[in-house]
């Protein structure tokens, strides 16, 4: 694709300064923004790569097709071609959420242009399948999407601050909260589908780049034994059980968030 089209359609941004790029990857029902305070501290050795996966933020909502974004793959496909476009390589790709997932897609897609992937909060699949207790039963997960099919507005101002927890602070869910309801409702809808209804567990065992997958204490998305989960089932990597608690620890937690990402790239420079 031509290059102005690709770093307009997922509103990239670039700054920093080293050989070696870090790539930021948000989560669902958010933006880049979510990373600031975190790639400061980044910023003098690593080029910082920022994007919107397309119908979030900045992005290009022209570009968003409902077919090419039906699964994760097609976020994956972006982030590529992003990398391609810019020629980058010895990428760190540091995913939130679902798109620790499709950090994982991504770096399948195309090995040679990853160094590693930083796991933040990630689940392979978040509905219970036999003896894999993804968190949620299949009920859970289908009352959820009803309520936000319904309601997204207000799906979103009852759920946003239970996924951010952190209730002591609760500037922290008003953020987020607001972050969902900028989002246009018919893409929301959608992403929330391809993202509470995957299930990426098979992927797992097909990234060959060493990884880190970030835990925290209490998730109520992503418990603790899905990290573990997730660990266990993905070759080179290593897991950091986190005392921050809730799903974002990048925004609650940005001083350990830091660290640990910082220990990480230390061993794997």
């Amino acid at each position: 694709m031509v290059p102005d089209t690709v770093l307009t359609r997922n509103n990239v941004s670039i700054w920093g300064n080293g050989n070696k790029t870090l790539l930021f990857a948000h989560g669902y029902g958010c933006d880049q923004t979510m990373w600031r305070f975190i790639t400061p501290a980044f910023q003098d050795e690593y080029k910082i790569v920022l994007f919107d996966h397309v119908g979030s933020g900045k992005s290009d909502l022209q570009a968003y097709s409902f077919e090419k974004y039906s699964s994760l793959q097609g976020y994956a496909r972006d982030i590529v071609e992003i990398c391609d476009v810019l020629a980058l390589r010895n990428v760190t790709l540091v995913g939130h959420s679902v798109s620790a997932m499709i950090a994982v897609l991504a770096a399948i897609q195309e090995p040679s242009y990853f160094s590693s992937v930083v796991m933040v909060c990630p689940s392979p699949r978040y509905t219970n399948d036999g003896d894999y207790r993804g968190g949620f039963t299949p009920q859970d997960i289908e009352s959820l999407l009803e309520s936000l099919d319904s309601n997204y507005l207000g799906w979103s101002s009852a759920t946003a601050p239970a996924i951010m927890g952190n209730s002591d602070r609760p500037e922290l869910g008003q953020e987020l909260t607001a972050s969902f309801c900028r989002n246009n409702p018919d893409i929301a809808k959608h992403f929330a589908n391809v993202t509470f209804l995957g299930d990426n567990r098979a992927d797992l065992p097909k990234l060959t780049v060493p990884s880190l997958v970030m835990q925290c204490a209490s998730d109520i998305i992503a418990p603790p034994h899905i990290g573990e989960y997730v660990q266990r089932h993905t070759p080179h990597s290593t897991l950091a059980m986190m005392q921050a608690t809730g799903h974002c620890p990048h925004l609650s937690a940005p001083e350990e968030t830091i660290m640990v990402m910082k220990q990480f790239l230390s061993r794997t420079a």
